[in-house]
């Protein structure tokens, strides 16, 4: 199998005040701005005390707890820990090790593989975990709308016996298989569709004990009694404080009311070392996006979206809004990444080539609205509007929470011209096919949002062609044609990111051992304990 391996590269800042010396050797309250759990009994038997606890400040809100198809940063983080697939990634090196599976694939022809599943394995509430249950949970997961585009080489999934499941594929799809299956992750059948909605369970080391992903609330787990597999909950407990703030994350890990806090402000890194906080900068895939409405005038010419990128100085965006924490663009994947390709067009400032462009296409004296996400990207707007005001493109900023709900497939035009937000496909898997499959396959991106599968004379159909050859290519020959894909994105951009940024995580190295960040966005606490 071809691994898919980014080479996680690092910015740590370590600092050893007495306020974390204090918390380690004082016993802390680890309780945040949500509920405490204390008392609870560990998988192995232990009675925990409130001190006991994996606790974390996490940076988006969701109330969309069900596994099937979940995309949102903070329930898909959540599902690590609850869940588990046949194969489960490991989020620091991209590696797939078998989860559910007790061992490979047995691969019977090109197209056919079956998978045994692991001795013993048991649901949080006791019950077998059954091949019957796999087999349901990868049929609602291929019909579902977000996740069926990653599954869409598989022909069917059948239960040849209680603990074998077979899979018969629409063409061979080895070097990547694995991978891909570890996307989905495996509930009992018997759950019905409330349960799955408000506290479904999985096989995995936590189950849920309170679940409230609003902004304020609290996501409370407990170890599963009867996980048995290799990453056992390291805590009598585990609690996530959902703090959209940045100001309040900041707080709670400088005070060390959490362990580990998500997504860093770069203001904030000094002050958190400065309190005995490690904070580190792991280079991925996550960016900041524009996205044109390429049905409407004349966002439907590429010249026009070529023009923004040239218009836009971004390595003044990354040397001041990022504080240097990102990477200027020159592929669809970071240079960091095993299937790194410079693509044909690398956009570099170049304002008067921009002006060029739109006078091309008879497009001077262009005047637009920049949808802007109220996230960290918000901090991006400013810089884009002066740098597009100077290069004649007149630009007014709204910014709001997107409505993404406003945005699916419509015969009517969108109600936007370009947008600017985030994102981040790698939390699934971070193979080209599966990253390209989500912002320019066969999906809600490109039939509504940009619009790109209806705009006349894309070069989409040409793309889907080549993605498909090299999902049926051998692995020699994979690359190849993922670079001509590659290349086909950045000339079109009908979607394409400015910049790859680094993610910053911060801990309290003290209080928290066998944690690392990861590169992209969610926390990872499996392997994680509660230091003493």
């Amino acid at each position: 199998m071809q691994m898919q391996k980014s080479q996680l590269s690092r910015r740590t800042f370590i600092a050893g005040s007495a306020l974390a010396a204090v918390a380690a050797t004082t016993g802390l309250s680890l309780t945040g701005c949500g509920s405490s759990t204390s008392g609870s009994s560990s998988s192995n038997g232990s009675t925990g005390t409130v001190a006991d606890k994996l606790t974390g400040a996490v940076a988006y809100t969701s109330t969309n707890v069900n596994p099937i198809g979940n995309s949102s940063a903070l329930m898909l983080a959540a599902t690590w820990h609850v869940f588990e697939g046949l194969y489960d990634l490991d989020l620091h090196t991209y590696k797939t090790h078998p989860s559910l599976a007790k061992g490979e694939p047995t691969k019977v022809s090109d197209t056919e593989y079956e998978v045994t599943l692991r001795d013993g394995a048991l649901f949080s509430d006791g019950s077998k975990v059954t091949a019957a249950d796999v087999v349901n949970s990868f049929e609602k997961n291929m019909a579902d709308g977000t996740y069926g585009a990653f599954l869409s080489f598989i022909e069917s999934v059948s239960a040849k016996d209680d603990a074998t499941v077979a899979f018969k594929l629409k063409y061979a799809f080895g070097s990547l298989l694995q991978a891909r299956l570890s996307v989905v992750k495996v509930f009992p059948a018997s759950l019905t569709e409330d349960q799955l909605k408000t506290m479904p369970i999985g096989s995995g080391p936590w189950a849920y004990a309170t679940v409230n992903g609003d902004d304020g609330g609290t996501m409370v787990f407990e170890p599963n009694k009867h996980y048995t597999g290799e990453y056992p909950a390291g805590a009598a407990s585990m609690e996530w404080n959902v703090l959209l703030d940045e100001t309040s994350r900041t707080t709670a890990l400088q005070e060390a009311s959490v362990q580990v806090m998500e997504n860093v402000p770069d203001a904030n890194a000094d002050q958190l070392t400065a309190a005995g906080a490690s904070v580190e900068y792991v280079q991925g895939f996550n960016q900041a996006f524009l996205m044109f409405n390429t049905l409407k005038a004349p966002f439907n010419d590429k010249r026009v979206r070529q023009a923004f990128f040239y218009a836009i100085d971004v390595d003044k965006l990354i040397k001041n809004q990022m504080n240097g924490n990102a990477t200027a663009v020159t592929g669809f994947l970071p240079k960091t990444h095993a299937n790194y390709h410079e693509a044909s067009t690398v956009y570099t400032y170049d304002p008067e080539k921009a002006k060029a462009l739109l006078a091309e296409a008879g497009a001077t004296g262009l005047s637009f609205t920049l949808l802007t996400n109220n996230n960290w990207v918000k901090g991006l707007a400013a810089q884009i509007k002066n740098d597009l005001d100077a290069a004649g493109i007149s630009c007014t900023i709204q910014e709001e929470k997107i409505d993404w709900s406003k945005l699916a497939e419509s015969d009517s035009e969108l109600p936007y011209d370009v947008m600017l937000t985030p994102g981040d496909p790698t939390c699934f898997g971070n193979d080209p096919d599966l990253l390209m499959t989500w912002w320019y396959g066969d999906n809600v991106w490109t039939r509504g949002r940009s619009c790109w599968k209806k705009q006349e004379g894309s070069r989409w159909a040409e793309l889907q062609g080549l993605m498909q050859q090299a999902r049926e290519a051998s692995e020699g020959a994979q690359q190849s044609l993922w670079n001509q894909c590659f290349d086909i994105i950045a000339d079109e951009a009908p979607l394409y990111p400015l910049f790859h940024r680094k993610l910053a995580t911060g801990y309290q190295p003290k209080m928290i051992e066998g944690f690392e960040p990861i590169a992209t966005t969610g926390l990872v606490f499996l392997g994680a304990k509660v230091r003493k």
